[in-house]
C-alpha cells in the first residue's frame, strides 16, 4: 500500500504540471542513445514509455501532421479501422518498431467494439461442441480463447476482472450435465484458469442471488452450477489501446474516414489512402507500404475500395442488449440461460453498477448506427421473466442497443458454407491485408497475425518480435485494488454550486473507485483536474461520473464530441439514455472551454447527441405496446 501511495504521489505532481499547461504539453518520452542510433526505442524502452505516469499522448494536430508528412516517407503500415482489432493492431506493429498510422472513420470502438457483451469469454460454448461433435477444431478455439482472456485481464487489471456465472437448474439430470460440463472446462483450462467452478443448492443459490426464482415452468430449482468468466469495460479498453499505441508512436487519427485508395500507377499495388479529416473537411493523402484493413462490420466496403469486384466476406450477426436498474441482479453475480425456446443463450450480469442483458447472434443488415427492434428488447425480457421471481417490466430499460457482429468468410476458401467463428486474414489485392472475424476476447492475437502478414505483404523490418502478450495498457502498470483508497483520502472535489460558489466535497468512495477502475493509474490526473479547477460535480444524478472527466478525456484521450464522452469514454448513454440526456448540457459546455467551439458548433454537438441517443431504446424514447411486461 505505501508503494502505491509513493506511485501515485509521485503521478499527483506530474499531473499537476499538466493541469497547470491546460494539457497542451507534449512531454517527449526519454529515448537512450542507442535507441536513437537504431532508430527505434529498445523493447524495454518502449514499455518505459507507456508506463510513465508523466506521459502525455501527442496533440491530434500532431497525429494529422504525422500522416500528412508520410509524403516525404511512407509508414510502414496505415491501418483503417480504429475498433480493438484495429487499434490492436497498431500498438502491435508499433512496439515492433515499424512506423504506423491508423484513421478512423468516427471514433475509437464507434461500432462493435464499444456495443459487445462485456465479455472476455473463455470459450465454453466450444467446448460443448468440441465433446460433441468430436471436433478437434472447436477444441483449438477454446484453448486459443482461454489463453487470450488471461492475457486480456493482466495487460488491463483496472479494466477488467472474473465474474463468476450461474447456471440455473431444474432437474438434476441438468447439474449433472452442467457441473460435468464446466468441470471439464477447468481441466482444459489448467493454469489460465480463472476459479473452480462449483455447485450450489437451491438454497445457497438464492442467497447469493436473490431474485432468481425456486419455481420455474411448473418445476422447481434443484441448484445452479457457477464458473467463471472474465468482464470489460470494453470502450474504454479501446481507447486505452489507442492511447496505448500513441504513447508507442503510432500515429493514431479519429474523424478521419478513407475515401479511396492510392495506388502505383505501374503495379497497381495500394501505397497510401485520401483521407478526409471529418472534424475540419480537410483532405489529405497518406502514404504506407502495407493498407490494413481492420473495419469489422464494413470491410467489406473498403475492400472494394479496392476492387469493386471483390465478393462479400462478411455475414453480419447483432446482438441486442438491454440495461435493467442494479436490483435485477446481485453486485459480483451473473445468470446465463444457456438454451431459450429458440436455442439463444440470454445472459444477466451485473455491469457498472447496472444490470446488462442480452442475446447472441441473430442476422441483420449492415448500418452505421444499428437500433434493436421491440421484438427483439421483449424477446430478452420473455426469456429472463421465467427465472426471476420480480416483476420484468419494459418500463425498467434504462437502455437498450444493439451491436453487430462481423462473421467472417474466407473469401479464399474452397468451401465457404460454414460460417467462421475464428478470425480470418487475407490479401486478395497488393498491399492491402484485411482482417476480420473473432471476437474482442482474441483481439490481441487477431492483431499479431494481421501484422505478420502485412510484414511479409511489405517486406518490413521489423525490430522485434510481438511483444503484446505481455504488454500492460497505459494505466494498468502497477494498478492495484486499492488504489482508490488513495484518491478517497488525500483528493476533494472542488466544485460550482448552481449559485456559482465553490464549495469542497469528499471524494466519496463510489467515485474514488470509478475513477480508479476506469483510468488506472492515471486516476489521480483527473482527482487532480477535480480538485484545482473547480471540475468536481457529478454529471448526472446517482451515477459517478465527474465534471473533470470530459475535460481530462478531451486533454488525454482524443475526446473530440459530445457522443464520444456519453459513449465511449464514459459510458452514460449505454447505462441510462436519460441520465446521459440530462448531463449534456454541461458536457457539452465544458468540452467548449477545451477545443474553443462556438455557439453554433456547441448547437450542432447537442442536436448529433439527442439523435445519437434516440437509436438506444430506452422505456424513455422507445414507442412501444407495454404487452404483459408493463
Amino acid at each position: 500500500m505505501a508503494a502505491s501511495a509513493t506511485r501515485l504521489r509521485r503521478l499527483a505532481s506530474a499531473a499537476v504540471a499538466v493541469t497547470a499547461c491546460g494539457g497542451a504539453v507534449l512531454l517527449t518520452p526519454s529515448v537512450s542513445s542507442n535507441d536513437r542510433a537504431s532508430g527505434h526505442p529498445t523493447v524495454e524502452s518502449l514499455r518505459q514509455i507507456i508506463n510513465d505516469p508523466s506521459a502525455v499522448v501527442p496533440s491530434r494536430t500532431l497525429q494529422e501532421s504525422a500522416l500528412i508528412s508520410s509524403k516525404s516517407g511512407p509508414l510502414d503500415i496505415l491501418v483503417v479501422g480504429g475498433g480493438a482489432t484495429g487499434c490492436g493492431v497498431a500498438l502491435d506493429a508499433a512496439t515492433r518498431g515499424l512506423r504506423v498510422g491508423l484513421v478512423e472513420r468516427e471514433d475509437f470502438s464507434c461500432g462493435t467494439s464499444s456495443r459487445s457483451t462485456k465479455l472476455i469469454h473463455g470459450g465454453v460454448r466450444y467446448l460443448e461442441k468440441a465433446v460433441f461433435g468430436l471436433d478437434y477444431g472447436q477444441l483449438k478455439l477454446v484453448f486459443h480463447a482461454l489463453e487470450e482472456r488471461k492475457q486480456v485481464i493482466e495487460n488491463a487489471p483496472h479494466l477488467c476482472h472474473a465474474l463468476p456465472c450461474m447456471t440455473p437448474c431444474f432437474d438434476w439430470f441438468e447439474v449433472v450435465y452442467y457441473w460435468m460440463g464446466l468441470k471439464m472446462y477447468d481441466l482444459v483450462a489448467g493454469r489460465r484458469l480463472l476459479h473452480f467452478s462449483r455447485y450450489y443448492s437451491a438454497q445457497e443459490s438464492v442467497e447469493l442471488f436473490p431474485t432468481l426464482a425456486r419455481k420455474g415452468k411448473g418445476r422447481s430449482l434443484r441448484g445452479t452450477v457457477v464458473y467463471y468468466d472474465g468482464q470489460m469495460n470494453d470502450s474504454r479498453l479501446n481507447v486505452g489501446l489507442a492511447c496505448t499505441a500513441a504513447l508507442a508512436g503510432a500515429a493514431v487519427l479519429n474523424h478521419a474516414e478513407v475515401v479511396s485508395f492510392l495506388k502505383d500507377e505501374g503495379t497497381q499495388r495500394i501505397i497510401g489512402a485520401r483521407i478526409r479529416d471529418n472534424l475540419s473537411g480537410q483532405e489529405f493523402d497518406a502514404y504506407a507500404k502495407v493498407v490494413v484493413n481492420a473495419a469489422g462490420p464494413f470491410c467489406d466496403s473498403v475492400r472494394k475500395m479496392a476492387n469493386k469486384d471483390a465478393l462479400p466476406m462478411i455475414c453480419p450477426s447483432s446482438g441486442v442488449h438491454i440495461v435493467l436498474p442494479d436490483y435485477y441482479s446481485p453486485d459480483g453475480m451473473g445468470l446465463i440461460v444457456p438454451k431459450t425456446k429458440d436455442g439463444r443463450v440470454v445472459f444477466m450480469l451485473p455491469w457498472l453498477g447496472r444490470t446488462i442483458a442480452g442475446t447472441t447472434d441473430s442476422s441483420t443488415s449492415i448500418t452505421p448506427l444499428p437500433e434493436p427492434n421491440e421484438n427483439e428488447i421483449q424477446f430478452i425480457l420473455d426469456a429472463i421473466c421465467d427465472y426471476l421471481n420480480i416483476k420484468v417490466r419494459r418500463t425498467d430499460v434504462l437502455s437498450a442497443w444493439s451491436g453487430i457482429r462481423p462473421l467472417a468468410v474466407d473469401p479464399n476458401a474452397k468451401n465457404t458454407e460454414s460460417i467462421s467463428r475464428d478470425h480470418v486474414v487475407s490479401e486478395e489485392y497488393p498491399g492491402l491485408v484485411t482482417i476480420t472475424g473473432g471476437k474482442w476476447t482474441t483481439y490481441r492475437s487477431m492483431a499479431e497475425d494481421a501484422v505478420n502478414a502485412a510484414i511479409k505483404s511489405g517486406k518490413l523490418s521489423a525490430s522485434n518480435e510481438c511483444i503484446t502478450s505481455n504488454l500492460r495498457l497505459i494505466g494498468g502498470d502497477g494498478w492495484e485494488p486499492s488504489l482508490f483508497t488513495v484518491l478517497a483520502q488525500q483528493y476533494v472535489r472542488m466544485k460550482k454550486s448552481d449559485g456559482g460558489k465553490v464549495v469542497p466535497g469528499v471524494m466519496d468512495t463510489a467515485a474514488a473507485k470509478h475513477l480508479s477502475h476506469a483510468y488506472g493509474t492515471l486516476a489521480e490526473r483527473v482527482a487532480t483536474i477535480a480538485q484545482n479547477e473547480n471540475l468536481g460535480k457529478r454529471l448526472a444524478h446517482g451515477y459517478p461520473y465527474l465534471e473533470a472527466e470530459v475535460a481530462y478525456c478531451a486533454r488525454n484521450e482524443y475526446c473530440e464530441s459530445a457522443v464520444d464522452f456519453i459513449a465511449r469514454r464514459s459510458r452514460l448513454a449505454f447505462l441510462d439514455t436519460d441520465a446521459a440526456s440530462h448531463a449534456l448540457p454541461r458536457i457539452i459546455e465544458i468540452l467548449a472551454t477545451e477545443h474553443n467551439w462556438d455557439k453554433s458548433r456547441q448547437k450542432e454537438e447537442m442536436q448529433k447527441a439527442k439523435e445519437f441517443l434516440e437509436t438506444f431504446k430506452s422505456s424513455k424514447n422507445a414507442h412501444f405496446h407495454d404487452g404483459k411486461h408493463q
